[in-house]
This record gives structure tokens, C-alpha cells and sequence, in this order.
């Protein structure tokens, strides 16, 4: 078992589940299977099924709770109101006959029709859509020479729990659609909560927060008719960024296959702001924070994006639940890079203080400092994901911020936000919110307030309550802010001389890809500006394009059948840095999907041993066959369908194998389903869906192939068996090292040649 994949125990749970010991994939909604008629003997309520948990049981002062979290759910076998009555009727209201009106002194409709109404709070104004987990992160105590908090210490494990999303779409929107993401980590230290709250992309669209508002109303669909929605291919938005020019660095991450990543699992994270680290001596480092996915950055070709919005929105938060619960567990590094805290927050020329601007690597390296590990879903998604309140100011002794003029302003607006979505001052003490350090605030009552607090001086100083609660100092524990100089200054509505530039990082960015992913980008802007409706905007973004680079910009030019313009200003020629290329290198492949597809005619014990072998590689099989239950052949072993013809796609897979030549499936024509196009069953010997499965995943450069006599159907599916990355093997084993080895690239990269360079 790989280091990165250290829950064996877990892994065997999937192994378990294929041989017929446990649920077959995951995705089982329930820690029971369901019985064909409805239960009517009564018993308490299910336990969680093995991969989830509640948040750790403290109290709402941070008091640890003797119980098991779940004696904090709901209990007893029968129904009752919110007051613990037992009920015998929840199907009918209480009315004056069985014909007659309904009565107002029926206190369990108006309880249960009230709350009903009140289920849904207000949604985040960005970010509303999200996925989580809880998790750990454990410390390899390299960051003790630049920070004494207390998380960092060699050794040190402390619960997280951990959000995913997109930014511009609401909750019921799609997930892979082009957006940042947001990458929110709540650590519960023994020192009280810290939040690192970024996103995937290190630099923003913004300099100062005050522009926050302009932005996102830039983003989000027209107030008008509220469309699109969780898209940036409209007016507004290009309309914005083009008068804007320092969104000009986030919008090319965007443009790149950064927007679409292809899991929550091969992203990225970047606390995006410079933060100050004090250790125990008080002297001071500037740092800038990096989640490193173990599994590598990973993206999907935007036809994959489109095809799974439509087949499946769900797409990321199902891939993290489902890896979570299959012992993949998704793992991150913590890094950071470090600079020398100068009174001019400068490196190398890069103004430390601009959120548009990053430090390559190859300048600052990097430090692993602790390892991230996400090991259980949330057992209620409201009670946890979306109620969970992250806020930048959540910090511990030994992290402090900058003067980032949008650090500063998310500060505020963080805080704010949280008194509108979750009802009031109160929200720290929803259970997922709660500190596992000790509480004594002197806040008092207001919304849901759930402590009962005792004692009669909630002030400061007072003798009525023995003087408690006691000020600290730094040796016991206080945070104490670090006493930076401020520098005599007029007030002024201002930006820094050094904000100013805004095309020499999307040029560095644009220089560091490789070729296939500059052709990712033009094609990203080609589609986006060829949206807008404003002819007048797509040429002002050209203008943009042609300061970034005038191949990009005469590409997407012509694409919009514009005439490219020149550069106002010779283009800067900085260092390409390799580091922001998700192309080159390799990665592991745990928890990559491997599609199997056969029928009972195929070698069902060739599949079976393939299945095991995929498993014992870290990864996850995925039989399609034509009808779902068990293929079954020649006295061979029953194999279990996970997928069937019509419910395969081939965006859900990595890599696609094929076992014989499978005949069409009895709904294989048009009008039961689609994907068969028009053909009848007589007049094709292998399903059509199979044929548009492999097109499809040749087309997205993904490995394709299999074993024995499959040239015949790789040709149907207009996939060449010469071309890089298919595979014509003669047994299963054969066919499945190839296919991991093409997987540790993510794609088969070189399938496509990009265009030359004008």
C-alpha cells in the first residue's frame, strides 16, 4: 500500500464490497439495505453509515462532551414534535369531521408547516454551492523555526473539516462548470479555530475588497432576466474585466484549465493573501500558503465539462463522498513559501501585498509543513456544509495578516455575513462552528443562543463574579498582535505605484503552459467572448489579449472574425515558471476510475481477476455491461454491473477497457435511448453506445484499449489503434499496466498535436 494511501483497512472495505461482502460501489444512501415492504415494528434509528461523522461533541463554551457524537442525533423509535410528544398520526390534519375544515388548534400542522417553511436560510452570496468532509491534518513540525502555533508542532494532529465550491453559481447549480473554487480549511486547535480560507487559484480579479461588490455583480447572471447562471460567458462580465485590467491575471487562470478542475481531489488550494508567521522568540516571516493535492492537478477538457453537467451536476461532491467512503482518502500537503518580513513587503520586485500577483516557485520553494488527510463525509449536509461559517479573522497565536487591502476588507465582510445567513451573533456555537478550546466571551444572548451562562458580570473589570474572566498574557497563551510600524501617511484612496502592472504575470502565467494547454486557453476565450453580444466588449478584450501575447490574441481574433490589435507597449519577457504547468510530470494513481465494459459473452474471469488487480492498484472498476445485476458465463463467478450502456457516460472514467466485442444491448435503438443514435439492433453487432463511449474518451485523450479481438470495435468507434494511448493487449494484465502507466500523466498528452506558433 502506497504511503499516500495509508488507510488499508478502508481499501479492504472496497475489496469486501466486490466480492460481495458489502455494498458493490459507494453511494449506498443508507447504513442498512432497505427492505421491500415498509418496516412497521418499531426501532431506533440507524446508525451512520462507516464513512461519515458528526462534529466532535463540545458544548457550545468549547466544553468537551463524555458522549458519543451520536447521541447528539435524534433518537427514539417513535415520531414526535420538537418538544419530545409522541405522535400517532403525521398524515392528516386535525379537522371537524373527515369532510370538514381544518382546525387552528392543530399544533403539530403548525409546527411541522412553520419549520417546513423556514428550512432553507439565505444561501451564500458567492460560494453557495459546496461540498465537505472532516478530516486531520498532522504537522511535520518544519514550520516550528517560523511560527509558535501551537498546530505546527512536529507531530501535532488537529480535526479539520473542510469545504469545496464554486463561486459564482447557486446551490442548485451545476459543479463543473468554468468558475474558481473555493478551498476553505476550518482547523480546531487547541488554541481555538483557525480558518485558511482560499481558493484554487492563487491571485484574485481584485486588488482592494471595495471592488468585491463590482465583481461578483460583474459575474453573476444579469439582474435583468437572471441569466446564465454560474457562467462568466456573458456581457457583464467580459465588460467589466476588459475596463478592469487587474482582473486581467485571475482571468486568465480562469480561461485555463484551472476552471474546470476535473475533482475537488487534483485541486490545488492557496490561501492567496501574504499572512505574517510569528515564532517564540516574536520575530516575524511573510508567508503565502499552498495545498498540494498528493494525486496531482488534474482538469477535464471543457466537451467533458459540458457533457457532465447535463448528465451529472453532481459530478465533484459525488466523486469526494464516493472516494471518502471507498478509503481513497483524498490527501493535500500544506506548504508554504517564506519571505523576509521588510518594512517594503517586497521579493524580487513582486509586491507582496497584491492579491493579482504570485512568487513562482522556482523563485521560493515551496516547504511541506503538514499533510491533510480528509477521512469522513458529513452526516448532515445542512447541519455541517452549510452551516458551517469560515472567516479570515479566525486565527491563532503565531498567524497574523498583512495590510492586503482585500485581506482587510474580507475581515469585515466575512463576519457580516454570517448575522444575515445563519440568524444572528450566535453562529459559533452551531456544533460544526464550535471551538475545541474553552469559551469565555462575556457575549450574551441574542438569536439562538444555546450556552446558558451563569454568573452575574458579564463585564470587565467586576468583583461580582471574582473577577473572572482574567485577561492573559502572551505566556499564557494570548494572541497579542504584532506591533508593526506604521509609517506617517496622508489619507488617501489610493493604490501602491507597484499595483500598476498588470500584464507581466498573465504573460509569465501564458509562457509557463504547455502547448496543449495554451490551445485549452484560446479555445476557453474564443468560447467565452464569442457569447458576448457587445461587439464593442469582445474588441476590448482583444486590446487586453494583444498585452498578454500576440499569438493568443490573434488566435481568438480570429475565432471571432475580429481583427487582432497590437500591443500598446513593447510585451515584458519574464522567466517561465514550470511549476504552473499541470502538464509534464507524474502522479499516483489512487483513486482513478477504470471503466470495464463487457457482456456474459466476454471472459468473465479475465474480468473478474482485472477488477481485483485495479482495486489492488488503489483504484476503482467500474463494470458497464448491457442491463444491470450480474454478467455470468461459462461457469465463471458471477461478475457484479456497476454502470449499464444507458447509464455509462464516458466523462465518469479515466480509462476505458474493453473485454470482447460487446452485441447490442435490447434498448439500444433511438427512441429508448439517445446515445444509440439511429440504428436498429439488426443492423450493428456492437452496441452503439460502446462505440460512442470509446470515441468519446479517445477524443478527451484518455486511455483506451483492451484485450483479445477488439481492433474490429476500436475502428467502429473511429478510434485509430496506432494512435498514442490505445491499447490492443493480449491479455487484461497487459493491458491494465499500460493503462496505469498513461494514467500517472493524467492524459495521453501527445494524442494531439497542438497548432504552430505564428
Amino acid at each position: 500500500m502506497k504511503e499516500s494511501h495509508p488507510v488499508k483497512a478502508a481499501v479492504d472495505k472496497v475489496v469486501d464490497a466486490v466480492t460481495g461482502d458489502g455494498p458493490e460501489i459507494p453511494g449506498a444512501p443508507s447504513s442498512r439495505p432497505p427492505a421491500v415492504e415498509e418496516p412497521t415494528e418499531p426501532r431506533e434509528p440507524l446508525p451512520p453509515k462507516p464513512d461519515q461523522r458528526g462534529p466532535e461533541p463540545y458544548s457550545p463554551t468549547g466544553q468537551p462532551l463524555d458522549v458519543p457524537p451520536s447521541d447528539l442525533a435524534q433518537g427514539g423509535a417513535y415520531l414526535t414534535t420538537a418538544q419530545g410528544l409522541r405522535l400517532r398520526d403525521t398524515d392528516h390534519s386535525l379537522k371537524a369531521g373527515p369532510r370538514g375544515p381544518v382546525l387552528l388548534q392543530d399544533h403539530h400542522l403548525r409546527e411541522k408547516i412553520m419549520h417546513f417553511d423556514h428550512e432553507r436560510i439565505p444561501e451564500r452570496v458567492v460560494h453557495a454551492r459546496g461540498a465537505a468532509a472532516h478530516g486531520v491534518f498532522k504537522s511535520y513540525g518544519t514550520a516550528t523555526t517560523v511560527t509558535k502555533a501551537a498546530l505546527f508542532a512536529k507531530g501535532a494532529e488537529t480535526p479539520v473539516f473542510v469545504r469545496f465550491s464554486t463561486v459564482l453559481g447557486s446551490r442548485g447549480s451545476a459543479d463543473t462548470v468554468r468558475d474558481t473554487r473555493g478551498f476553505a480549511t476550518k482547523f480546531y486547535t487547541s488554541e481555538g479555530v483557525w480558518d485558511l480560507v482560499g481558493n484554487n487559484i492563487p491571485v484574485f480579479f481584485i486588488q482592494d475588497a471595495i471592488k468585491f461588490p463590482d465583481i461578483i455583480h460583474a459575474a453573476k447572471p444579469h439582474p435583468d432576466r437572471e441569466i446564465p447562471q454560474a457562467q462568466s460567458a456573458h456581457d457583464t462580465f467580459w465588460d467589466f474585466v476588459s475596463l478592469h485590467t487587474e482582473a486581467t491575471h485571475h482571468t486568465l487562470w480562469n480561461m485555463s484549465d484551472r476552471g474546470i478542475p476535473r475533482s475537488f481531489r487534483t485541486m490545488e488550494g492557496f490561501g492567496i493573501h501574504t499572512f505574517r508567521l510569528v515564532d517564540a522568540e516574536g520575530a516575524t516571516t511573510l508567508v503565502k500558503f499552498h495545498w498540494k493535492p498528493k494525486a496531482g492537478v488534474h482538469s477535464l477538457t471543457w466537451e467533458e465539462a459540458q457533457l457532465i453537467n447535463g448528465m451529472d451536476p453532481d459530478f465533484h461532491r459525488r466523486d469526494l463522498a464516493d472516494a471518502i467512503e471507498a478509503g481513497a482518502y483524498p490527501q493535500w500537503e500544506l506548504g508554504i513559501q517564506t519571505f523576509p518580513d521588510t518594512p517594503e513587503q517586497t521579493f524580487q520586485g513582486i509586491d507582496l501585498l497584491d492579491p493579482t500577483k504570485i512568487v513562482p516557485e522556482e523563485l521560493a520553494p515551496v516547504q511541506p509543513i503538514g499533510l491533510l488527510t480528509l477521512n469522513a463525509n458529513p452526516s448532515n449536509f445542512f447541519a455541517e456544509t452549510e452551516q458551517v461559517a469560515f472567516h479570515p479573522g479566525h486565527l491563532v497565536p503565531g498567524i497574523d495578516v498583512t495590510d492586503d487591502p482585500l485581506l482587510a476588507g474580507r475581515l469585515f465582510s466575512y463576519l457580516d455575513t454570517q448575522l444575515t445567513r445563519l440568524g444572528g451573533p450566535n453562529f459559533a456555537q452551531i456544533p460544526i462552528n464550535r471551538t475545541h478550546a474553552p469559551v469565555n466571551d462575556m457575549l450574551r444572548d441574542g438569536m439562538h443562543q444555546t450556552a446558558v451562562h451563569q454568573g452575574v458580570a458579564p463585564y470587565r473589570p467586576n468583583s461580582l463574579d471574582g473577577g473572572c474572566p482574567f485577561v492573559a498574557g502572551a505566556q499564557n497563551g494570548a494572541y497579542v498582535e504584532v506591533p508593526v510600524e506604521v509609517a506617517a501617511a496622508p489619507k488617501v484612496r489610493e493604490a501602491p505605484a507597484s499595483f500598476a502592472d498588470h500584464f507581466t504575470q498573465p504573460r509569465l502565467f501564458w509562457l509557463s503552459l504547455s502547448p496543449v494547454e495554451r490551445e485549452h486557453v484560446i479555445a476557453a476565450y474564443t468560447f467565452e467572448l464569442g457569447k458576448v453580444y457587445e461587439q464593442a466588449i469582445r474588441e476590448r478584450n482583444l486590446r487586453v489579449l494583444a498585452e498578454i501575447d500576440p499569438h493568443l490574441c490573434e488566435q481568438v481574433a480570429q475565432g471571432l472574425g475580429l481583427p487582432a490589435p497590437e500591443p500598446s507597449q513593447p510585451l515584458p519577457n519574464p522567466q517561465p515558471s514550470p511549476a504552473l504547468s499541470q502538464v509534464g510530470d507524474t502522479w499516483p494513481v489512487t483513486g482513478r476510475i477504470v471503466g470495464i465494459i463487457a457482456d456474459g459473452d466476454g471472459d468473465l474471469r479475465a474480468v473478474s481477476a482485472l477488477r481485483q488487480e485495479v482495486l489492488d492498484a488503489d483504484m476503482v472498476p467500474l463494470v458497464i455491461a448491457p442491463t444491470g445485476g450480474t454478467l455470468a458465463a461459462d461457469g465463471a463467478e458471477p461478475v457484479t454491473v456497476q454502470r449499464t450502456f444507458a447509464t455509462a457516460r464516458s466523462v465518469e472514467f479515466d480509462a476505458l477497457l474493453l473485454a470482447g466485442s460487446p452485441a447490442p444491448g435490447m434498448d439500444a435503438y433511438g427512441a429508448r435511448d439517445a446515445k444509440a443514435g439511429t440504428a436498429t439492433i439488426t443492423e450493428t453487432v456492437v452496441d452503439p453506445r460502446v462505440l460512442l463511449m470509446l470515441s468519446e474518451a479517445y477524443r478527451h485523450a484518455k486511455p483506451v484499449g483492451g484485450w483479445g479481438d477488439i481492433s474490429g470495435v476500436l475502428e467502429l468507434a473511429g478510434v485509430p489503434t496506432q494512435a498514442p494511448g490505445v491499447l490492443v493487449a493480449s491479455d487484461a494484465q497487459a493491458a491494465l499496466r499500460e493503462t496505469i502507466r498513461l494514467l500517472t500523466e493524467h492524459r495521453v498528452w501527445n494524442r494531439f498535436p497542438s497548432a504552430p506558433m505564428s
